[in-house]
Order: C-alpha cells, then structure tokens, then sequence
C-alpha cells in the first residue's frame, strides 16, 4: 500500500511539473506572436509611409543603370 501512494505521490508531483512548464512554454509562445504581429505592423506603415519614396528611388536607380554605356 506504501508503495501505491509513493507512486502516485511521484506521477503527481511529475505531472504538475510537466503543467507548469506547459504553462511557461504557452505563455513564451503568445508573447513571440504579440512581437511578430507588432513587427508586422511596424513593417507595413513604413512601407506604406515610405513606399513612393523608395519606389522612386529605385526608379532613377534603374533608370541609371539602364542608361550606362
């Protein structure tokens, strides 16, 4: 019988471990796709508030290198 509680003593403790790290691992998770997603977010209104700058830049670029001999 001591031995049936130690068991289920240690699959318990065990368990919770396992739980907690699962929780640890989600939370890691969620706060990698808020990074990604606020990235996401930078990169579109830069491209947006930048886009016909760059767009003309590369323009006279290719411009250039089309015209050199």
């Amino acid at each position: 019988m001591k031995q049936m509680m130690l068991l289920q003593t240690m699959l318990t403790g065990w368990f919770r471990d396992v739980m907690d790290r699962a929780d640890e691992t989600g939370a890691s998770l969620v706060e990698y796709a808020l990074l990604l997603a606020l990235i996401a977010v930078v990169a579109i209104g830069a491209l947006v508030f930048l886009g016909h700058t760059v767009s003309n830049q590369l323009n006279n670029v290719a411009g250039t290198i089309n015209n050199a001999p």
